[in-house]
């Protein structure tokens, strides 16, 4: 109905009366559009930031500023507040294979604040805490309509590093910068499709929920989800990264009543302790094979075994480790898509079972933002995990850290 039409169904208010509302009307209409003006330029314009951009694969990461677009459709623009540093980052910092990819922003663990969201976006908004999903759930695919995976369709864009089939939303010194696992993390903004971000609780500590995002999530969930650890159980786990201590914590909040932690570098020990781990041994410490030695241990062998290390050739040792008629070993870490796994057939004989686990079996959009709410609620502590936060600018020294074992988790504050 317009200012006419309503002015016409009013009759018994006098003429001059009606002016007056009449400009009232008008004024406000047009001071409510100069309010809201601003925001939305402010939402839509290209944003100058900070980010560390590796321009070839074994070079150190370099800090230069960058160019971040505004999201398109279903498409979300935030502003980085935390990001960790995973042991996936490190190892592909140095492949070759990245080359084609180059100029590209690292990391894929984070979480921030909702800057602006692009048309059609309705799962979060404007001043939102959210985390970002290094594995989308689209939940429109088969993977995402089961329960029996989490394997979402849409990770087909991570091989590619862009949120897009074509373009990325960033650009440096006039060239298209691509996104690591269409994330890119390592910056002060970025843009990400919505099924890759997730709201989490107002009163979440971003600076370490940020981890839950891939290490903490991969690990936790490989205990809890992938082997389904039973109560009195015993674990072994080999790795004493930030994602096997959470594997570590998944076994212990799971009841097991024999938690072995394995590794080659003893100053972790202690800390493996603090979070849950019942022994710690090093394999250098024995004459005879790790798998053997655990064995001998559990008298009989371990139920379920975690690899945590990304090396194939520990695959078979945690296998072997596991109790000959009903162990389970999980491969957690990332091993390198090309390595071939060499296992006697005789392990599987009587009943061991090898499986995978990605990014703990999280169906990421729905559950990951539980897991935030359960720290939150201190049903677990991501503190002994965090060893060391840097600013964005001491990327490379943090990744330094991470390479000589000096820490377990590095958190950088863009």
């Amino acid at each position: 109905m317009s200012h006419s039409d309503h002015l016409s169904c009013t009759p018994a208010v006098p003429r001059e009366a009606q002016s007056v509302v009449f400009r009232m009307e008008s004024e406000d209409t047009a001071r409510l559009q100069r309010q809201s003006q601003p925001a939305v330029e402010q939402d839509f314009k290209v944003i100058k930031c900070k980010a560390a951009v590796l321009w070839t694969p074994g070079a150190p990461m370099n800090i230069e500023e960058i160019e971040v677009a505004p999201p398109r459709a279903k498409e979300v623009r935030i502003k980085m507040v935390a990001t960790g540093i995973c042991g996936t980052d490190i190892k592909s910092l140095a492949d070759k294979e990245l080359s084609q990819f180059c100029p590209i922003i690292m990391g894929h663990e984070g979480t921030g604040i909702v800057e602006s969201v692009g048309e059609g976006v309705s799962t979060v908004k404007t001043g939102d805490k959210v985390i970002i999903l290094c594995l989308p759930q689209c939940g429109e695919c088969n993977a995402c309509l089961t329960s029996k995976n989490n394997m979402c369709k849409e990770i087909r864009l991570s091989g590619t590093h862009l949120i897009s089939e074509s373009r990325s939303r960033i650009t440096c010194r006039g060239k298209m910068v691509h996104q690591y696992i269409a994330t890119g993390t390592f910056s002060e903004y970025t843009v990400i499709k919505e099924i890759s971000v997730a709201k989490i609780d107002e009163a979440a500590h971003l600076e370490k929920a940020c981890i839950i995002g891939c290490g903490f999530a991969t690990g936790f969930g490989a205990a809890i989800n992938s082997a389904k650890v039973t109560p009195g159980s015993t674990c072994a786990v080999f790795g004493l990264g930030g994602v096997g201590l959470s594997v570590i914590i998944g076994c212990k909040i799971a009841g097991a009543a024999r938690i072995i932690a394995v590794d080659i570098n003893k100053d972790k020990f202690a800390k493996a302790k603090t979070v849950g781990a019942t022994e710690c041994i090093s394999p250098q410490d024995f004459d005879n094979p790790i798998q053997e030695v655990l064995f001998d241990m559990t008298n009989g062998g371990i139920d379920f075994s975690f690899e945590v290390t990304g090396n194939p050739e520990i695959v078979a040792t945690a296998l072997a480790s596991c109790n000959k008629d009903h162990g389970v070993c999980v491969i957690v870490g990332a091993i390198a898509s090309k390595a071939q796994l060499n296992i006697s057939s005789r392990l599987f004989f009587s009943g061991r079972s090898l499986k995978g686990s990605i990014l703990g079996g999280w169906k990421t959009k729905d559950e990951i933002p539980k897991l935030v709410s359960d720290y939150t609620a201190k049903k677990f502590s991501l503190d002994p995990l965090i060893t060391h936060t840097l600013a964005l600018d001491k990327v490379n020294e943090a990744v330094q850290l991470m390479k000589n074992g000096q820490c377990i988790r590095s958190v950088l504050l863009p």
